[in-house]
């Protein structure tokens, strides 16, 4: 599938790391070092707009590596950007660490993964088909 992209950044187009990934590194898009404080979020720019295919969506997720060496996260993970959306892709990020982070020129800031979607039309209906869990909610599943 090719989809439409305006690069106004610096850096290259977005692209899978190997064969098998399933998500593309997005790049920020800043001229000097962005810091956060703790609990802090702040909007990184990545100088990308995109014009997807009706049915489809950009997902933006936290880069794992990220997560796990500074802390750094998404807090509305997974982001969506719909497919009627031309503006920026921002990428918001939340410091989750105990100390300040820094965000440098053209970081690998978070992953973007293309994914398809239906939209659906509501039945309203007083009853729903029965299942074996039936309205057991959170944490119910695997107990005897």
């Amino acid at each position: 599938m090719n989809v439409k992209i305006i690069n106004k950044s610096k850096n290259a187009l977005p692209n899978y790391a190997t064969k098998g990934s399933a998500g593309m590194d997005l790049r920020a898009n800043i001229d000097t070092t962005i810091v956060l404080q703790p609990l802090e979020r702040k909007v990184i720019p990545t100088g990308l707009f995109i014009e997807l295919p009706v049915g489809y969506e950009a997902q933006i997720r936290p880069r794992s590596g990220l997560a796990l060496k500074k802390g750094l996260s998404i807090p509305n993970a997974p982001g969506t950007i719909d497919s009627d959306y031309r503006g920026e892709i921002g990428v918001i990020l939340i410091n989750l660490s105990s100390i300040p982070i820094e965000i440098e020129p053209s970081e690998r800031v978070a992953q973007m993964v293309i994914a398809k979607y239906e939209s659906i039309q509501w039945e309203e209906v007083t009853n729903l088909m029965e299942s074996d869990r039936g309205t057991g909610g959170y944490g119910s599943t695997g107990k005897s």
